[in-house]
Formats: structure tokens, sequence, C-alpha cells
């Protein structure tokens, strides 16, 4: 399963922002330059993260920290809160056939598959729950 860069731009903008929140103002601009990114995903990811109270960010003077502790932000939070899944969803589960033609296959491989997707979902939820933006920190390579 791939999941798309706006869940790892987000952790690294995190890791940013943990890092250097008491040593520089906190910018888009600068987080996009560390990512290679562009700015404007930055700052909607940064939107995102705001309303879900993982970040606040100054307006004017500008900056953006972290409005929760490491250890409370876990990778499933951030993924919730960036990637775009159907309620209670993390793998894109087949589409149902609207075609009579192949309802009757549809039906099929929803039973045959759905009920393993989900034991997959789950076990990817439970990890992601267990891994926090401490435990990366913790691991970054520079002196902090």
């Amino acid at each position: 399963m791939q999941i798309s860069s706006r869940f790892t731009i987000a952790v690294h903008m995190l890791c940013y922002i943990a890092l250097f929140q008491d040593k520089e103002k906190v910018t888009s601009d600068i987080m996009a330059g560390s990512i290679n990114a562009n700015p404007v995903v930055v700052r909607r990811l940064l939107s995102q993260l705001k309303q879900r109270g993982m970040v606040t960010v100054n307006r004017g003077s500008g900056g953006a920290f972290l409005a929760m502790k490491p250890e409370d932000l876990d990778f499933l939070q951030i993924y919730r809160t960036v990637e775009t899944v159907e309620k209670g969803r993390y793998l894109p589960f087949p589409r149902k056939p609207e075609s009579q033609r192949y309802l009757s296959w549809g039906r099929g491989i929803h039973q045959a598959l759905d009920s393993k997707l989900m034991r997959v979902q789950e076990a990817m939820a439970r990890e992601m729950k267990s891994i926090t933006l401490a435990d990366v920190l913790k691991d970054f390579p520079i002196e902090k």
C-alpha cells in the first residue's frame, strides 16, 4: 500500500517545528525548502494540523509551534488529519460495480476480500497508533 506524500510531509513538518520552534521563526516557506515541496502544499497541511489542534500559527509575525507534546502526537492522528480517506478506512477498498453484468462478480470479490483488508487495516491502525512524533525525534540524526 502506498501512502500519499501528505502524511510523510506532515510528519516532516511536525519534526521541523519541534526541532526549530525555539531557535528560529518556522514558516511555511522555510519548511517547504526543507521538504522540497511547494509552499502552498505546506500551508494547506499546516492549516489542517492547526484545525486539529496539533500546531499553532502566529498571525502577523508568523511562526509555527507545536500545540501538543510530541509524545501525544501519534502517526494515526496525523494520518487521519491529512489523508483523504473514507471515514474509518485507511486502505482503498474496491468499489462496488454499478453494471448489472458485474454485480455477481462484485459481490463475490467483496465477500472474499473485504474481511482480509479489514484485518490489514486494523493492524495498520494499531501500529500507527503505537508510533509517536517523539519516537521519530528520538531517532533524528542531528544534534538537538
